[in-house]
């Protein structure tokens, strides 16, 4: 389904991120162009939005402003942000996909109060008991899946074999292919290896009615081979390998930078590469992959980085658009039913 015809627009909480409301409505012009059709509710303080937009009036004409003076800041703790929070422009644009007048929501503010604001107004899907963050990841065979990136320190089976399902539907909208190969990250590719939950979960995807492709344990080698699609992990793993994957990429990009810069012949030699950097510039860029999603919510709800600019938060915008029209929610909720089955129940039993 093209974004033109989405039904409802996408909200943006205008005021988050670290360089607030300028790269998110510069983001949400550069998606109009991207994606002709789309609209938009914004929520923010309207003196400082309407400043912007007389500049984009493209977009200020796909747009409609719901005022609030409110803003969650980067360092409100997340019970803080819900107690205090029930008019920020946060929580009005979560409340607009629950109230059913937008499809999705779009943020880039704080991510424990985005979270713990989406799953208090959203709830979760039937059968999920937790949401887990979506990211894409660069790989040797071009991008994967991985989660969870951070909402969960820890998971037991069950939660990793639900990951696993919201991963499958994910990469399936975002990718666009028809069967992901799905792996668990463990600390050995050996069946005997790893934690129980991670071994539990295993039995229960080999086990599972739904048909996943599931391939096994996986190393965080593999990450980068790109030997699987899908990366099923606890959000405390997967939020440390993601951290230390973008440090690599820095030092990388850093270390050439240095060394090309290093003495006249250097720069010449520099010079002559030139084409090559910018393509593996290209291929680091991680304001390409920007947008995670909340699965599990019963809602959509992308979160962008808070230092993203406009081109960065520009894409996340495109993800949300395109869970949206691959009906994400309701591949998930599908899955989630065919797994209900006696069988996939008495493993998940004998594994508590």
């Amino acid at each position: 389904m093209p974004a033109g015809k989405l039904q409802l627009p996408i909200a943006l909480d205008a005021m988050g991120g670290d360089n607030a409301p300028a790269c998110v409505l510069e983001g949400a012009a550069l998606a109009l162009v991207r994606h002709p059709g789309v609209r938009f509710l914004l929520f923010g303080n309207r003196p400082m939005l309407e400043s912007v937009l007389k500049t984009l009036p493209a977009l200020r004409a796909a747009s409609e402003i719901v005022h609030t003076d409110s803003v969650i800041a980067g360092d409100d703790k997340p019970s803080i942000a819900v107690r205090r929070g029930r008019d920020s422009s946060m929580w009005l644009s979560i409340q607009s996909v629950k109230d059913g007048k937008a499809c999705a929501i779009v943020s880039g503010g704080n991510t424990g109060a985005l979270m713990a604001m989406s799953k208090i107004i959203m709830r979760t899907l039937p059968g999920i008991s937790r949401p887990a963050i979506a990211a894409l990841f660069p790989t040797l065979r071009g991008e994967c899946v991985m989660l969870d990136m951070g909402a969960n320190v820890e998971s037991d089976a069950s939660d990793l074999y639900n990951f696993s399902i919201m991963g499958d539907a994910f990469a399936r909208a975002v990718l666009g292919l028809s069967k992901p190969k799905i792996g668990l990250l463990n600390v050995g590719s050996e069946e005997l290896k790893g934690r129980e939950e991670i071994k539990g979960a295993a039995a229960l995807l080999k086990a599972s009615p739904v048909n996943l492709n599931y391939y096994g344990f996986i190393e965080g080698n593999d990450i980068a081979m790109g030997t699987v699609d899908v990366v099923v992990t606890d959000g405390f793993t997967g939020n440390v390998a993601l951290k230390t994957a973008e440090g690599t990429a820095r030092l990388i990009r850093t270390y050439l930078r240095d060394a090309f810069s290093s003495s006249p012949i250097a720069k010449a030699g520099g010079l002559m590469a030139s084409g090559a950097m910018r393509a593996v510039k290209d291929k680091l860029d991680d304001r390409k992959r920007n947008g995670a999603m909340f699965l599990g919510l019963n809602g959509i709800t992308v979160k962008s980085h808070g230092g993203a600019d406009a081109y960065s938060f520009c894409n996340a915008i495109s993800v949300a658009i395109e869970l949206v029209a691959h009906h994400i929610n309701e591949r998930i909720t599908q899955e989630l039913k065919i797994s209900q089955s006696p069988p996939l129940l008495t493993i998940v039993r004998e594994n508590d």
